[in-house]
């Protein structure tokens, strides 16, 4: 089941719990329907893998998904782990905000 996600592709953010703890990356990918992301640079796996016509073999590294829940967004004023909120313009449009500080994200 898809639930409606507060973070996006692209968005700065820090991981809150598990043994990335503290780290910060941006999002590169965002799966809605399992409700994992992945962020650049962080919780980091080996895989084995098979040589094909367009890459060598051999063990590469790369980045695994981590649940939704494990990460929060990082307030643009302070640099502290933020939750999302949406705020409505005087024109009607619907922006994204940071509870902690009221700034737009």
């Amino acid at each position: 089941m898809a639930i409606k996600l507060k973070v996006k592709k692209g968005d700065e953010v820090v991981v809150i719990a598990g043994r990335e703890k503290g780290k910060k990356g941006k999002i590169t990918k965002v799966m809605p329907t399992e409700s994992r992301v992945v962020v650049g640079g962080v919780n980091l796996v080996k895989r084995n893998t098979k040589a094909s016509q367009t890459s060598a073999g051999g063990i590469i590294e790369k980045e695994a998904s981590l649940h939704i829940s494990n990460v929060s967004l990082i307030d643009p004023k302070s640099g502290k782990p933020t939750r999302a909120g949406y705020k409505l313009d005087k024109d009607g449009s619907k922006t994204r905000i940071a509870k902690r500080s009221g700034e737009a994200v």
